[in-house]
């Protein structure tokens, strides 16, 4: 019998490919790391400094190359103080739901690679452009992410249905891992010069300046 998460699945031709077994391992894996969410604080408010940002940005003529990118900033004065990149080809198609499946292993790396090299400016907090537990399953890739890496996470989401007629551009702020949500709106106000709280901002413009280095590159190679 065909799950409600499998036919939702099915209605988009991107996830076509996937298999019904693929799914139930996902949902049952998501189950798995959704019973270690914590919804509470748990970390020391007065002491954060280093705050992240994280977010993936995928090249428009090819869906399958991405660029998975990690800031920190001095919480302070929001400067990036670290920054990393890792462009990589994605092998699993966008399914809904699903989403952390397919960019949370790029985000795990680029954390665990700052571990080695700048362990004294890892983030004590981390914000993820993508929900948290404001999702159709409860456990976005903000709680995914957050729980893998045993990391205070919190979800930004910025292409949700609108609460109000008059809400031209909001953000949707959900819990992601072990961040209550007073803490999670209080923590993003502070992190906003514009719309988009500075940490996921500044993520998502070097992404996308990563890739257009990276196409002009390919372009060059072309032409020469």
């Amino acid at each position: 019998m065909i799950s409600e998460e499998e036919k939702q699945v099915k209605s988009y031709p991107e996830a076509a490919t996937t298999s019904s077994v693929e799914i139930q391992n996902w949902i049952e894996a998501q189950d798995l790391l959704k019973k270690k969410l914590i919804k509470e604080d748990e970390f020391e408010g007065d002491s954060l400094k280093y705050v992240g940002g994280v977010d993936i940005s995928f090249l428009k003529e090819d869906s399958s190359v991405a660029c998975g990118t990690l800031v920190v900033l001095n919480l302070q004065t929001l400067q990036v103080v670290y920054e990393d990149f890792s462009l990589v080809t994605v092998q699993d198609p966008y399914v809904p739901g699903f989403l952390a499946f397919r960019e949370a292993p790029v985000l795990l790396e680029l954390l665990e690679r700052m571990k080695k090299r700048d362990p004294h400016l890892y983030p004590q907090l981390l914000l993820v452009d993508g929900n948290g537990i404001l999702h159709p399953r409860g456990f976005g890739l903000a709680s995914h992410l957050g729980v893998l890496a045993n990391l205070p996470t919190i979800g930004i989401g910025k292409n949700a249905m609108r609460s109000t007629a008059d809400s031209l551009k909001p953000i949707y702020i959900s819990i992601g891992h072990r961040v209550s949500l007073d803490t999670a709106i209080r923590i993003v106000k502070s992190t906003c010069k514009f719309r988009v709280p500075e940490p996921i901002r500044q993520a998502d413009i070097r992404s996308r300046e990563y890739l257009r280095k990276f196409q002009m590159g390919m372009l060059k190679r072309e032409t020469s």
